[in-house]
């Protein structure tokens, strides 16, 4: 990742790049991103198990229909809990903000969203395909 110090734009040129930025992100074209190896490094792994693809397939090789669920931002289906938001921040000119709702990039994101995901679609589901 190259990593570079922000040049300190005008205040006419930050409300442009603000303009753009915000036209960019309704758009969809762009989306939030933010780095968090350092607060990963620190972080105690949720050693859930997330089932591999070739698996899921053939434990699925028996049934007689199968269903796409597109969780869109799936992620954030998962609430923060209170102490852990002040360690989910995010700086910017715009502010600072603490996430409410689990993040992607944070190191336990996929272990607890597959954690919600078993717990919603009971183990039964996938057998009684």
């Amino acid at each position: 990742m190259l990593r570079r110090p922000p040049y300190p734009p005008s205040l006419e040129t930050r409300k442009e790049i603000e303009k753009q930025i915000n036209e960019l992100l309704e758009m969809d074209v762009i989306r939030l991103c933010v780095d968090s190896r350092a607060l990963n490094n620190y972080t105690k792994a949720d050693k859930y198990p997330i089932p591999r693809v070739p698996h899921a397939l053939d434990r699925l090789e028996q049934g007689k229909s199968i269903t796409k669920i597109h969780c869109i931002k799936g992620f954030h289906q998962n609430g923060v809990k209170p102490n852990s938001m002040k360690l989910l921040i995010i700086i910017c000119d715009m502010g600072i903000y603490e996430y409410t709702r689990m993040p992607f990039g944070i190191k336990n994101a996929p272990s607890h969203f597959q954690r919600m995901m078993d717990t919603i679609f009971q183990e039964e589901t996938l057998e009684g395909c």
